[in-house]
């Protein structure tokens, strides 16, 4: 099997980094005027959810984080409704509502979208690097809205990362339960036989850490570099690289090839290209991605063709009854 072609990355400016957004306050209402009167864009800018729901499952559908995480920066104090620490994530929040995550106004509610993206090595998948690293959200072309990505991948890996606007959704797809397997393709110093490989099959346990089934094909042997073609489906924390240090490989190039349905194919390093709706709810099933809602948008445009049928006939039939009278 030939090496994968890889595209050159561009150079990262590094001493470039964008400067933290300044704190935002609630837009307030005008006197004498109710929330119920505010545009879904107002609503939003002031931090009010456009509807009622869970303020964990608001500050997801705000592409911010999961909810799991949400309950955990709720817990650390992050959070504020109408000016309130929330304590618990036991409570609904809705239009009425100004919601505050780190002092600034919950963003609006981006769509719901999938994107495939080339993750170039060099990036922590990370929105703050305490380290100063520079990160996938610093490197994304211009025009893409706020979003969090699916999993991770460590500092000097690179290929297929899932980008998404929604929490709930990011969450979903990252549960080992989802089933969706993980490819990569590896290249390792050392030496390894395809037998050795195969016992991964029925798991392995590193460093008290007990790692589940591993698919692993040893593809070509060039000079002291094995490359091989590795399949997971938990994903933990740098798996593939201790996995294969286990067996006396050090892996020094791990290329992310597919998540589940979805391909690296021929995109380029730092390249985006976005996952239609309809074949990601193709992927997840109508009963998840109703849950996730991803048949929101479907509903709501034939809804308005019903609407707009409805209303040519109407015309139509109004038309044929002046026509009778004349």
């Amino acid at each position: 099997m030939r090496e994968p072609r890889m595209g050159r990355s561009k150079q990262l400016a590094r001493n470039q980094r964008p400067e933290p957004a300044k704190p935002q306050k609630p837009v307030p209402l005008k006197q004498g005027r109710d929330s119920s009167e505010l545009s879904e864009p107002e609503q939003q800018a002031s931090g009010r959810p456009p509807q009622t729901m869970r303020i964990a499952k608001a500050i997801a559908r705000a592409g911010l984080c999961s909810r799991r995480e949400a309950e955990r920066w709720i817990a650390e104090g992050r959070v504020t409704v109408n000016g309130e620490v929330l304590k618990s994530p036991a409570r609904d929040v809705g239009p009425d509502d100004v919601v505050l995550v780190d002092g600034k106004p919950l963003p609006a509610f981006e769509p719901v979208q999938l994107w495939r993206y080339y993750k170039p090595r060099g990036l922590v998948t990370t929105h703050r690097d305490p380290d100063g690293r520079p990160t996938v959200f610093e490197n994304l072309p211009e025009g893409m809205p706020r979003v969090i990505s699916v999993g991770r991948l460590d500092f000097n890996s690179e290929g297929l990362l899932l980008l998404t606007t929604d929490g709930a959704l990011a969450r979903h797809l990252e549960l080992p339960s989802t089933g969706w397997l993980r490819r990569y393709r590896v290249r390792a110093f050392g030496k390894v036989t395809q037998a050795e490989l195969d016992k991964l099959k029925d798991g392995i346990e590193v460093e008290g850490t007990r790692y589940g089934s591993i698919e692993a094909t040893l593809d070509r042997v060039k000079g002291s570099n094995v490359w091989l073609t590795v399949a997971l489906r938990e994903g933990k924390n740098r798996e593939v690289r201790k996995v294969l240090k286990a067996l006396g490989l050090q892996v020094n190039r791990l290329i992310r090839v597919s998540y589940g349905p979805f391909q690296l194919h021929d995109l380029k390093p730092g390249e985006v290209e976005p996952v239609r709706r309809r074949v990601l709810i193709e992927q997840l099933g109508p009963r998840t991605a109703k849950l996730l809602g991803l048949n929101d948008a479907e509903e709501e445009k034939a809804r308005r063709q019903r609407r707009k049928s409805a209303a040519s006939e109407a015309d139509a039939g109004s038309q044929e009854i002046k026509d009778d009278g004349r």
